[in-house]
């Protein structure tokens, strides 16, 4: 059977984790996070515990990691800890909405940038949308260390473009603008409840570091690799992410940002006429980026997932010349052009679906306490730093964020639910199917009793 290419390397993982983060997010949410919590010191605060949670969970997946070198990073995780139940429904839920729409949304995203450049009608954006897709898909088919030469270039780019934008807020901003009074308010419990619902922009802007995970079965050396991979990109999106908010600060008022349809572009063109198309040529080239991460990492957990029997087979096939799991590209490219042509726009949906995958977060997280217990003398070459504190922190106000978004956004909260629950039969019958021709792991065996 032909086996996944060994042949990422340490830089490549560490520009996945920082790419799958810096995609269209930065740029869009800041606007309706600062509606929330119409504060200097609150915007701040909000995204430096976003990215507090993404420390203490690269720190703590960086465990898991090390723990399971393997390709499907989370899914593993899950499924190891759990069952294979549930890193079922992980995968599932990141294949039918969470990647796919996140491609599609994000295709739509870039075209519309490209048209500030490219004129194109609303037809000619959707062929365009598909044309990138495709084309990244064939890309990432052919080796993934041509995903990775991708990833590397256009997250290069990336950051060197948002370092623009902070350097025209760090020297040409006025500190008068937002920075007058960076005093906290006092949180009353409907001020707590909106700094939740902030958090939800913010931890959209800020997930993606833990796709270098999905690709721990083709790097070298992945028990040290992926875990420096996954704390580097945190670390790095975390210091970006504050940059670029104070820089947004340091150019409009508060009362701009939060009525600002495009915050990047306005901060700019307070300082050069012309800021709206180098702003756009910037978020064209996040988005595009993050998509053809998306495409490399994220059919990895599917790949796992038909590997362990809980998915078609033809899906755990690899290329027998390019040695990438093509079908699941292929599955996860085609399923991401559907929902472009027929949803459009999957904005709304993507947002339902956050704090969903973040209860998966949550859980897997926890499968750390388990893992000390069950596999006390297993090698790591990695320790959670600050354990048990450190995961503790993370599972902590993950859960409450959950809770938040649960009282305040019932609706979104139900459909993402929703989706899960479809993924329930599909995990019954590859179940039943597999006991029925004897091709059931030991996995599957204890997560079925």
């Amino acid at each position: 059977m032909t086996k996944l290419a060994k042949e990422l390397t340490l830089y490549g993982l560490i520009m996945v984790a920082i790419g799958s983060c810096i995609g269209s997010g930065i740029f869009v949410t800041p606007s309706q996070i600062t509606a929330l919590i119409p504060s200097s010191g609150l915007v701040l605060l909000v995204w430096a515990l976003g990215g507090l949670i993404a420390l203490t969970g690269a720190l703590t997946f960086a465990e898991l990691g090390s723990l399971f070198p393997r390709a499907g990073g989370i899914y593993v995780f899950l499924k190891e800890a759990y069952g294979g139940w549930l890193g079922f429904l992980y995968g599932w839920a990141y294949l039918v909405i969470i990647t796919s729409g996140s491609i599609a949304v994000l295709s739509l995203a870039f075209t519309h940038y490209l048209s500030y450049f490219i004129p194109m009608s609303n037809a000619g954006k959707m062929i365009a949308s598909i044309i990138t897709i495709t084309f990244l898909t064939v890309l990432n088919v052919l080796r993934a260390k041509s995903g990775e030469i991708f990833s590397n270039i256009f997250t290069g780019l990336k950051i060197l473009g948002i370092l623009i934008i902070i350097g025209f807020g760090l020297f040409y901003g006025n500190s008068q603008h937002s920075f007058s009074s960076l005093s906290l308010p006092a949180f009353s419990g409907s001020g707590l409840s909106a700094f939740g619902v902030a958090l939800t922009g913010v931890l959209f802007s800020y997930g993606g570091w833990q796709h270098a995970s999905f690709l721990a079965g083709e790097t070298k050396n992945p028990s040290r690799n992926v875990p420096v991979a996954m704390i580097t990109g945190a670390l790095v999106v975390t210091v970006i992410y504050l940059l670029v908010n104070t820089s947004y600060m340091l150019l409009l008022p508060v009362d701009k940002i939060i009525s600002s349809e495009k915050v990047a572009a306005d901060a700019v063109s307070t300082v050069l006429p012309s800021g709206g198309m180098l702003v756009a040529g910037i978020i064209a080239l996040c988005t595009v980026g993050t998509i053809g991460i998306y495409t490399l990492s994220a059919p990895r957990i599917y790949y796992a997932m038909a590997s362990d029997g809980l998915f078609f087979r033809s899906i755990a096939k690899v290329h027998p010349r390019f040695r990438t799991p093509f079908i699941a590209i292929i599955v996860q490219s085609a399923w991401s052009i559907l929902l472009l042509l027929f949803w459009g726009t999957l904005e709304n949906l993507i947002t339902y679906t956050v704090s969903v995958e973040w209860i998966f977060f949550t859980l897997a997280a926890a499968g750390i306490f388990i893992f000390r217990r069950k596999m006390k003398d297993a090698e790591r070459p990695y320790k959670t730093f600050g354990y048990p504190f450190t995961p503790l922190i993370f599972i902590i106000i993950n859960t409450w964020f959950v809770i938040n978004i649960t009282v305040n956004k019932p609706l979104h909260m139900g459909i993402g639910i929703a989706f899960l629950i479809l993924g329930i039969p599909v995990f019954l019958y590859f179940r039943k199917k597999n006991f029925t021709t004897g091709c059931t792991d030991n996995t599957e065996q204890d997560s079925s009793k």
